[in-house]
């Protein structure tokens, strides 16, 4: 058995990052990016208003109320028909061009229009510069704005579009097979008899792949028998990354670690000082022409569940070109008091609450296990305690990772 560290390295070092594509932007959503993003125009691409209002010299203003001639009206999209001089005033909506001669723009609110084509404005300060926003002061064109390796989002993909690409770069998503193995297992939608359970994982896992930003090519059960998981597992092998749940601890139907062998998968570790998740299998195979990533994770659906987040997202991520973490860690202050016991690290579910001041907090939540799976149904995540025996204070600082 392992530490987590250790089995994260040894993870990290079979990571090969798959080649590069190029997709529409609205493709491109969960991916990471695989160049350099460069603007084509300067953001904004002119001097802007920040607000409705009037286009003025901030010359004109001593402090007392001003008439002003208002000789044009700007749109957004529209582009001033003239410039302004002292005395003058052009009507502007937020985020149209500013005129030139207009150094500042007076908000519609402190202004009064009169029937003879003029505006009053109230005797207050005007300063240069007041209610706008110089050319490309957010970003100028040549600019590197989204690098490599950005995860792209929502915001980032909206930034990407501002800038002018409606195709990017990118890398591969990986290949996901999913192979759920158990007598004990139905589909969900039957009702278990004597000895059996309903099959979660399935759709718990192919949830999480999806999550991930991979994609899901295969997904069936097998029976604790060789031959069929034989048959799964050679199914399984053609993706990037093949993902099985039971059948790798030590019971007398725990046949997936050999089945592997057999087809030619090299074990790179079994068994992780690690809490729920003892049993996580992992090996490669590496036919020269093809490699799969291979996850045996426990069978319990909290085991699975966190031995997914905590190795084969990391390496559905490193597999499309992210940055390996060990899962990124927060820290916060223990919501209640807490015992531990065990001589393993724990990943126990928890969620963030927030006090009446506004201190975000974690609270443990009520777990009976690695079949709990109800718990962490309610959980935003995992606080790590450190192995021992070991009671914590209200208030304890500790790690927590969210899922």
């Amino acid at each position: 058995m392992i530490e987590l560290r250790e089995a994260l390295t040894l993870l990290d070092g079979e990571i090969r990052r798959l080649p590069k594509e190029t997709v529409e932007l609205s493709s491109a959503h969960q991916r990471y990016l695989a160049d350099d993003a460069t603007s084509d125009v300067d953001v904004p691409p002119h001097r802007k208003s920040l607000v409705d209002g009037y286009a003025v010299c901030s010359a004109d203003f001593d402090g007392k109320d001003i008439s002003l001639v208002v000789i044009d009206e700007v749109v957004a999209g529209g582009w001033p028909r003239t410039g302004i001089g002292r005395g003058q005033a052009t009507r502007i909506m937020t985020g149209a061009a500013v005129p030139t001669g207009a150094d500042a723009v007076v908000m519609v609110e402190q202004t009064v229009t009169t029937d003879d084509g003029r505006v009053i404005l109230r005797g207050d300060e005007v300063k240069p510069m007041q209610n706008l926003m110089e050319k490309a002061t957010i970003m100028h064109q040549g600019q590197v704005v989204v690098p490599s390796g950005q995860w792209l989002d929502a915001a980032t993909i909206g930034l990407l579009a501002e800038i002018g690409h409606g195709q990017v770069a990118v890398s591969k998503r990986p290949t996901v097979s999913l192979v759920t193995t158990g007598n004990e297992l139905v589909a969900p939608s039957e009702k278990p008899g004597p000895g059996q359970i309903r099959n979660s994982n399935a759709p718990m896992l192919a949830t999480s792949v999806h999550e991930a930003g991979a994609r899901l090519i295969g997904q069936r059960h097998a029976v604790d028998e060789p031959d069929s998981l034989r048959e799964a597992i050679a199914e399984g092998l053609i993706g990037d990354v093949l993902v099985l749940s039971g059948g790798v601890s030590a019971g007398v139907l725990d046949l997936v670690p050999g089945e592997l062998k057999q087809q030619g998968v090299q074990e790179i570790f079994h068994r992780v000082s690690l809490k729920p998740g003892k049993p996580i299998w992992f090996g490669v195979l590496d036919t020269g022409s093809h490699r799969c990533l291979v996850f045996g994770l426990p069978g319990n659906p909290v085991s699975s569940l966190v031995c997914f987040h905590l190795f084969v997202r990391r390496a559905i991520h490193g597999l499309m070109g992210g940055s390996s973490e060990f899962p990124a860690c927060e820290s916060y202050p223990l919501a209640t008091a807490f015992h531990h016991r065990g001589n393993r690290p724990t990943w126990w579910p928890a969620r963030v609450i927030r006090t009446e001041g506004g201190l975000s907090q974690v609270e443990p939540l009520e777990w009976r296990g690695s079949g709990d799976l109800r718990a962490l149904a309610f959980a935003e995540g995992w606080i790590g305690f450190p192995p021992g025996t070991k009671s914590y204070e209200a208030g304890t600082q500790v790690d927590f990772i969210r899922r």
